[in-house]
């Protein structure tokens, strides 16, 4: 394997997203996991077992859908520093 020379490139991202912030992670026998958002605008919803497996979601971080449907978690010092509000 070859070493690399230089830094890797950089990129900056542009992509409108929608996400809530993370308060609690929730888990209920009957009903599974769901996150509870931190803005009370907003009731707790269901997650599946791939995305918590996958995402691995934490609260404090955010849970953030594409504008194609991919749901996916941001750690909150990561979003906050490349996403603002609009």
């Amino acid at each position: 394997m070859s070493e690399t020379t230089g830094e890797m490139p950089k990129y900056k991202c542009h992509k409108e997203v929608h996400a809530l912030k993370i308060k609690e992670i929730l888990f209920d026998e009957m009903e599974g996991y769901s996150i509870l958002p931190e803005d009370a605008r907003f009731a707790a919803f269901e997650i599946d077992m791939d995305y918590l497996e996958k995402h691995n979601p934490q609260e404090g971080g955010y849970y953030v859908v594409y504008e194609d449907g991919y749901k996916s978690f941001s750690p909150a010092e990561a979003f906050e520093g490349g996403y603002t509000k609009i």
